[in-house]
């Protein structure tokens, strides 16, 4: 059994045409598609999901337009066609059933429940201790002003201040 590159994804359904050359670059490197696109900006296996819900000769169409982006390397700009059909061949075929989901790495993982809850009751009680708090402090607050008004009234007559009639 071979063992993949520890650059690739095993899981993806994508690796195949991602990972396949369009050609060679002006200075000699290989040019593969997930340069490529990593290149012009794109996220490689949103492009190729998009590239594998569209009908072959228009995802070749696509694909022919982005490596006509790319600096010339070993193809000319009339080879691009064929490189595009080639590397379309890769991609796997998606089912009219299969284009209502998303590609099973672009799928948003479903946050659990009970995590959710979790999560929700953990903000409540930071709420609500936070809130005691702010109670406890205002009651203290209280307590202190009105002890030290009742120790003004208490405080020995000032030997200075006339008696009172």
């Amino acid at each position: 059994m071979t063992r993949p590159s520890p650059f690739t994804l095993p899981r993806s359904e994508f690796n195949e045409f991602l990972f396949a050359l369009i050609g060679t670059e002006g200075n000699g490197m290989p040019l593969s598609v997930v340069s490529a696109l990593a290149r012009l900006e794109m996220d490689p296996w949103q492009e190729a999901a998009r590239l594998s819900t569209l009908p072959r000769e228009l995802a070749a169409a696509a694909l022919d337009r982005l490596i006509g982006r790319l600096p010339p390397g070993s193809w000319s700009q009339t080879d691009t066609p064929t490189i595009a059909a080639r590397l379309v061949e890769l991609l796997p075929y998606r089912t009219a059933a299969a284009l209502r989901e998303p590609a099973p790495g672009l799928r948003r993982k479903a946050v659990p429940t009970a995590l959710l809850w979790l999560l929700v009751a953990m903000l409540a009680a930071a709420a609500l201790t936070a809130a005691l708090a702010q109670d406890q402090r205002q009651a203290d607050d209280r307590r202190a002003a009105a002890a030290g008004a009742h120790n003004l009234r208490q405080s020995p007559a000032d030997p200075h201040r006339a008696a009172e009639p």
